[in-house]
């Protein structure tokens, strides 16, 4: 199945979570971040259960520091 990531898309052999999305996949770290699935934000205590599906649009939104 293939889903887009900040407009990079990704084939993935199986329905897997947006944590082994981002450990596996892409692998990116887990902190100082916001995820978010066909623009809706999933909180981080689901992102262990929330199953990608084919064709969702993932959004991760770095934190930043600023005044």
């Amino acid at each position: 199945m293939d889903i887009t990531v900040n407009q990079k898309t990704y084939s993935l052999s199986q329905v897997c979570s947006v944590v082994h999305m981002l450990q596996t996949v892409i692998q990116h770290p887990l902190t100082g971040i916001a995820v978010a699935v066909n623009q809706q934000i999933i909180s981080k205590a689901d992102w262990g259960n929330y199953l990608l599906q084919p064709g969702d649009q993932v959004t991760i939104i770095k934190a930043t520091q600023g005044g």
